[in-house]
């Protein structure tokens, strides 16, 4: 590699990173503004929505979320005193916790997915055509990619996501 593909790749690293932290502070702001819903509550949210029975692990959570044990921690805690996530154990690894999305989360989530996606849509289109976007897409998934990104989801060992979540007396997703 020479020195000249060193230089675009560390600017095109700039970019990325400002990109995302100029979309992210536009949509902190409009979902603080229309729910009351900080950005990394919301991709809490969506990702504890998308995973089997609506729950994760917390060490799952804190490789999703790219945050420090104790940073997802504290935010799981902050969002489990707001109703709108749970915390529950693993049946077969006492070691293991997840967090589970509650039915008031998943209300918060739906109102929230349209502000966040109409969001990505002006921020993004303001500056790319179509076209643009699909070459962004497929250029950032070729890297996460390569850099062999796992899956999302681990459930407990020796129990089905979702009948973990059936664990719950009170059904999953409640408090």
């Amino acid at each position: 590699m020479t020195e000249t593909d060193r230089s675009v790749h560390l600017q095109a690293w700039h970019a990325l990173l400002r990109a995302q932290a100029g979309v992210a502070s536009n949509l902190e702001r409009e979902l603080m503004a229309a729910e009351g819903l900080p950005l990394a509550w919301f991709e809490v949210l969506l990702v504890l929505d998308q995973a089997p029975g609506g729950a994760l692990r917390l060490q799952r959570l804190m490789d999703t979320v790219l945050m420090t044990k104790s940073g997802v921690s504290r935010l799981v805690d902050r969002m489990e005193a707001a109703g709108l996530v749970a915390r529950s154990g693993c049946p077969s690894d006492r070691r293991g916790a997840f967090a589970v999305i509650t039915e008031l989360g998943r209300e918060k989530l739906h109102r929230a997915t349209p502000i966040h996606s109409g969001g990505i849509d002006r921020h993004l289109a303001k500056v790319l055509d179509a076209e643009e976007a699909a070459r962004l897409r497929d250029a950032l998934s070729a890297v996460a990619d390569a850099l062999g990104s796992e899956a999302v989801f681990v459930g407990c060992p020796g129990v089905d996501a979702e009948d973990h979540a059936d664990t719950d007396p009170q059904g999953p997703g409640e408090t």
